[in-house]
């Protein structure tokens, strides 16, 4: 397979995504069903099938547009939010806890069994090993992206809910009132903001410093440890 084809870059790139984007919401409806909700299951979303949990923007669109611009070298991507009830949650806020924590959880987890995969690169088929190490790469990092995207610690991220469940009660409450504009000022904060500190000759990239950077050294570390 030809290392430098749209092909190459592109089938490495969407693999991983996939199954991040999977695992974690997946994860989410599991844990609130040991929790006592059973919203997803009705909903059909406790479930490893990829179709369950797509979104035609976050999960296509999003992450094709990224793979075409970057040439096939970037993509990000979200799926379909799980339902669940959080009153439903019993004991409640230690489900809240756990029930957010799953998903960012689940993305660690890949994340470690990708890099131990790299031991199996032996057996590998010599015109396949390239590929399968860029797969076990991406899969490392997209899978930290997100994990760490997802704990920023303001609603409606998994983060955020965190914060609001061990919180004092008066402090939840303001930081709650962020879940509708909170993915907002996340979005202008990671990616606005360069864009304004470049014209500014300063250095604005906090998706570098709170999520990038990292999500690279976490990466480093656990090639070292499982390798």
């Amino acid at each position: 397979m030809d290392e430098h084809s749209i092909v190459f870059n592109i089938s490495a790139w969407v693999i991983p995504v996939i199954l991040a984007v999977t695992l974690h919401e997946a994860s989410h409806g599991f844990v609130a069903l040991r929790f006592g909700d059973d919203t997803a299951l009705r909903a059909g979303r406790i479930s490893f099938n990829p179709i369950r949990h797509i979104d035609l923007v976050g999960t296509i669109l999003i992450p094709l547009v990224l793979l075409i611009g970057s040439n096939g070298t970037m993509a990000f991507g979200y799926a379909k939010p799980v339902p669940v009830d959080f009153g439903r949650l019993r004991p409640l806020r230690p489900g809240i806890v756990a029930v957010a924590a799953a998903g960012p959880g689940s993305n660690l987890v890949l994340a470690a069994v990708s890099a131990i995969l790299f031991n199996a690169l032996p057996i590998v088929p010599e015109w396949a090993r390239e590929w399968v190490i860029q797969l076990l790469v991406v899969s490392i990092l997209i899978n930290l992206i997100l994990c760490f995207f997802n704990l920023i610690p303001l609603p409606p991220l998994d983060g955020g809910r965190i914060a609001v469940a061990v919180l004092p009660a008066n402090l939840a409450n303001r930081l709650a009132r962020f879940e509708r504009s909170g993915i907002v000022i996340i979005l202008i904060a990671l990616f606005v903001l360069p864009l304004a500190g470049d014209s500014l000759g300063v250095d604005l990239n906090l998706f570098h410093w709170l999520i990038g950077q990292p999500a690279q050294d976490t990466m480093r570390w656990l090639l070292r440890v499982f390798t």
